[in-house]
């Protein structure tokens, strides 16, 4: 197999991910002298702002995926390809994916970031990150799961350990996170598990610096404490 790309007289650029950044700049080169190649593993771009809300069901995983091809759809100098990159070889201006080599004259990796534990092996190896909709349906059906679980639990050690949320990184989406599992115990745990006592449901949100919403202003700052 290979990419099937068609040659093209201008030259290459290749952006590997499909996320913000990789979209603006392909985007801004609409109409330009290039041959924009776009890869990424997925036939979608992931809305991560609201990631929070599909692992607490506020919103379904659609309503935050939208289709790459229809984002660009009337983009003639921009060819979209679903494939995953194995290896970038410079020396040769080439990189390999799973369905086969593809040469650039410019390359632009985009990738996006993943979960930052800073070191704390602990929590890496008891926490489940929260970087795409898999892992947020995957955190989802943890926390239905141990609602329903805590209703059945005889031993109280362990029925409390089912009822604890600990979110770590006091960032915008650590304090959205936080926030929306408030949500379920206000407005959906009385609701849908009556018999559940609301009062055992704790919340705890862990941040490193002195304050949350570091980055932002302190009027931010201070709302969230409120």
């Amino acid at each position: 197999m290979d990419l099937q790309l068609p040659k093209s007289e201008y030259p290459r650029v290749v952006i590997v991910g499909g996320g913000f950044g990789g979209i603006e700049l392909a985007k801004r080169l609409k109409n330009k002298p290039f041959q924009v190649v776009m890869l990424d593993k997925h036939n979608y771009h992931t809305f991560q702002p609201l990631l929070y809300q599909v692992a607490t069901g506020g919103l379904e995983a659609d309503s935050i995926a939208f289709p790459l091809r229809k984002i660009f759809k009337g983009q003639k100098n921009l060819i979209f390809r679903v494939t995953k990159v194995t290896e970038v070889n410079a020396a040769e201006n080439c990189l390999m994916t799973d369905i086969g080599k593809v040469s650039y004259d410019y390359l632009v990796i985009a990738t996006g970031s993943t979960s930052n534990f800073f070191g704390n092996n602990e929590i890496e190896a008891n926490s489940m990150p929260m970087k795409s909709i898999p892992e947020a349906l995957d955190l989802r059906s943890l926390i239905l799961q141990n609602f329903e679980k805590s209703l059945i639990e005889k031993d109280l050690d362990k029925k409390s350990a089912l009822l604890n949320f600990v979110v770590v990184g006091g960032g915008p989406t650590g304090v959205e996170t936080a926030g929306a599992i408030s949500e379920l115990k206000r407005h959906v745990i009385p609701n849908d598990y009556p018999e559940m006592d609301v009062s055992k449901v704790n919340i705890y949100l862990i941040e490193n610096s002195p304050e949350l919403l570091g980055p932002m202003s302190p009027q931010a700052q201070q709302k969230s404490k409120e």
